[in-house]
């Protein structure tokens, strides 16, 4: 009888510069504290997606289309590994935290759900539908993952596992993400004579150990993160550990509309705040004050503050609030015109 396939075992079919490893040893290594705790990460292999982001002109009503990079790094077969199976041990405990807060409801991205964008839209403009007369908080922070302080996610990780620090095996994880190294895609393949359209042709890894020194080490190909703060965006834990690291606020943010009968929820870097219209001011404030502590900043160019009140029977906005590439009037739901132009154009 085959064995059950665990969670965080998954088979990935791409090159790197180890060899894919099956399940019983990708268990035998993860499972051992020890191993792990030795085990040397190789550096990760990074890529740029390019994102378009559509703006309109409001004098002219043109669309305008802005390239944006992000940085993706995808890391070797072991090292994923490591970094799933300890993201489900975390992930488990980092559950019945969110349960014991009252915030299974409020933190939306990276957790296994069952639901889209769509969905927390829906819920968020229904909750404001039912307050009836109250105000909308909407915060983005800026450069999220890039900006992430090493000491505060240690901090948050050990206090997480109920530890004064990390255990041996936990920090050299930490370490890996922390104090990572980059390769670039296109440079290396190039520095290989890799083809980009059939990196593979016969291939079963980037390199050997060989090739690995004398033509990665040593040619200056490694990129090392030498500042106290980013982890990667792309690893199997990079998502759950930006959740872990915002736990402490999360816990602040809900207990202060709590009080007052209001509504938190935090997609990512996305916040939204729900409340009653003489706290519109103040959890902006509150918000703010607190995030300085994360030594992460908000995007003031994305910060929205909505009020709706009631005209007879119709709630209304004086300006609509845009949450999740949703906008809401107070009684009707619309995509996003950006949202909506970035599908057509990626058509």
């Amino acid at each position: 009888m085959l064995k059950e396939t665990p969670k965080w075992y998954r088979s990935r079919g791409y090159l790197h510069f180890d060899l894919p490893i099956n399940q019983e040893k990708a268990t035998l290594l993860v499972t051992s504290p020890s191993r792990v705790a030795k085990h040397p990460f190789f550096p990760l292999i990074s890529y740029v997606v390019l994102s378009k982001k559509i703006s309109k002109d409001q004098s002219t009503g043109t669309l305008n289309v802005v390239t944006k990079d992000r940085p993706i790094a995808y890391s070797a077969h072991k090292d994923s590994h490591i970094y799933a199976y300890y993201s489900q041990i975390l992930s488990e405990k980092y559950e019945k935290e969110l349960i014991k807060n009252n915030l299974q409801d409020s933190i939306l991205a990276f957790r296994e759900l069952g639901k889209s964008n769509i969905d927390f839209a829906y819920e968020a403009f229904c909750r404001i539908k039912s307050l009836g007369e109250c105000s909308a908080v909407a915060l983005d922070f800026s450069k999220f993952f890039d900006t992430l302080d090493h000491d505060l996610l240690k901090k948050s990780w050990a206090n997480l596992l109920g530890k004064q620090k990390l255990p041996t095996d936990h920090f050299n994880v930490y370490k890996s993400l922390t104090k990572y190294s980059k390769v670039d895609k296109a440079t290396l393949y190039k520095a290989l004579s890799i083809s980009i359209n059939n990196p593979k042709n016969g291939r079963f890894r980037v390199c050997n150990a060989s090739e690995f020194r004398s033509m990665v080490r040593d040619k200056g190909l490694i990129e090392t993160n030498k500042s106290r703060y980013g982890i990667p965006q792309g690893s199997p834990i990079s998502a759950l550990l930006s959740n872990i690291y915002m736990l402490e606020f999360d816990k602040e943010m809900k207990r202060f509309v709590d009080i007052y009968n209001g509504y938190y929820y935090r997609y990512c870097d996305d916040m939204l705040f729900i409340v009653p219209t003489e706290l519109r001011n103040t959890v902006a404030g509150f918000a703010a004050k607190h995030v300085k502590a994360l030594k992460v900043s908000i995007n003031p160019k994305k910060t929205e503050l909505r009020s709706f009140k009631k005209v007879g029977d119709t709630l209304i906005s004086e300006q609509m609030l845009q949450y999740l590439g949703f906008m809401f009037d107070g009684e009707n739901i619309y995509i996003r015109s950006s949202s909506l132009a970035r599908y057509v154009v990626a058509h």
